[in-house]
Formats: structure tokens, sequence, C-alpha cells
């Protein structure tokens, strides 16, 4: 069985997004970028159930610019056997990433696809949704445990009350939360070993998808400013200066 995992390369979650003076979006320039989180926890498990037996060859996929080929060789420094590249130097949008997705779903016939639930720079959580709704493949999403039984996968999943288990059909596709698994560091022989690992570039247009924007960004800004706390001296004060505010 084949494991297709698609990756995001995103700002690093320890760095500070800045805002473009004219509100037009986040900027990117001189910013430290790495693999999304979530779809590392995705790679992590899709190089476990190789390991495991349970697949024969994990590939990576990446929708974005020329540099997206630096996360792509960082899951193939995991573990992954290898990777394709879509490149496109526009903003992709979750619907055409979706599509993309299909289409080389449709070539490789994976027998899972293994997504982060969400990526950390818009937080959408949409993609993996999209992608079993277009390829009508059931899913399994926020996923913190993963288990391939013969023909069909158990994912168990956190919701609101507590945890689920669902039972999918293979081939299904599943969404990834931060439980599910802790991502290894590659070693150094790995680091070397991916550099010669396949890499194939494609567009887009190869695969017969139009990726115009649906949606158009009209602003963005900061967060209002916080404004400072009141100190009350006691419960009575707190339950009349709710009160007054028309809270209580």
């Amino acid at each position: 069985m084949k494991i297709l995992v698609p990756v995001k390369r995103v700002i690093d979650y320890n760095a500070k997004p800045r805002l473009k003076p004219d509100g037009s979006g986040v900027d990117l320039s001189n910013v430290k970028m790495s693999l999304n989180p979530f779809d590392e926890i995705a790679v992590e498990e899709a190089v476990r159930l190789k390991e495991k037996g349970v697949a024969a060859e994990v590939i990576v996929l990446s929708v974005g610019p020329a540099k997206a080929v630096e996360v792509l060789r960082t899951a193939l420094a995991m573990g992954a056997d290898r990777a394709i590249h879509v490149q496109s130097d526009e903003a992709v949008e979750p619907l055409a990433v979706a599509k993309i997705l299909k289409a080389v779903a449709g070539e490789e016939q994976p027998g899972l696809i293994i997504l982060g639930k969400q990526a950390i720079d818009d937080d959408c959580n949409q993609t993996g949704q999209m992608l079993a709704g277009l390829m009508g493949r059931p899913q399994g999403t926020f996923a913190s445990q993963v288990v391939v039984d013969g023909d069909s996968v158990l994912v168990t999943r956190e919701i609101d009350g507590g945890l689920e288990t669902v039972k999918l059909a293979l081939p299904a596709i599943v969404t990834t939360d931060l439980r599910l698994n802790e991502p290894r560091y590659a070693s150094l022989p790995n680091i070397m070993k991916a550099k010669s690992k396949p890499l194939a570039t494609r567009t887009p247009a190869d695969l017969g998808v139009d990726v115009t924007p649906r949606l158009a960004t009209v602003k963005v800004a900061e967060p209002p400013v916080r404004g400072a706390g009141i100190k009350v001296a006691d419960a009575d004060a707190l339950a009349a200066k709710l009160k007054d505010m028309g809270v209580a």
C-alpha cells in the first residue's frame, strides 16, 4: 500500500508574523519558514506505518513556490521515499489544493492519504474534508490514533465529549491531531540521503487544475490591543461592577 502525505511550507511556529504596511497580508520576507507542525505529525505516522510493514511506500507532496522543496526534503529526511512538488508561485486556496491532491491520487492510487488537520498559517481546516468529498472516500478527522486492520483503518478521534473510534474502509483519508505522535528529528545521515531521493516537479496545469483564487483578501489587521484590567476589593464589588457593565 502507498501512503500519500501532503505537506505545506509555513511560517515557523516560533516566529512572530509581521503584516505588510498596506494591510494586504502577512510579510514573508526574511522570516523563518518550516514544515507545518500538523503535517510533520502526518509524515511521522506514515513512516511508522511503513516501519510496521503496513505500507510499502510513503510519498510526500507539496503545493507552493520553489522554496517548498525545503519542506519536502525535510519529510524525505524523516523517512518518506519520494516527493512530488506541484510548483505555484501564487497562493493556492484549499479547494484548489484538494483538486490537485485528487489528481495526484488518481495517478498514484494510495491506499491511505494522511494530512495535518490544518495549516498554522491560515487555520482553514478544510483541505482533508474537501478532498474526501471530491474523491468520495471515507474520512477520519482529528486523529489521535490510527490502526490499519486488513482492508480497513480504525481512527480514534477527539471530540467534545471525549474520544470516538470510527472504522473506515480503505482507501481512506485521515487528518492528524497533535496527540497522534511525537515526530522524530531527522538525523544527519538521513538528511544527506534525502538529497538523493526522487523529487518530481509538476505544475497545476499539468494536472488540469485551475488555481485562480475564488476569494479576495480585503484587509489584514492586528487584533485590537487588550485594555487594562480593573481590580476590585472583594466579591461584592465584583458583582456590582459586573451589574454596572450589564454582564450580570
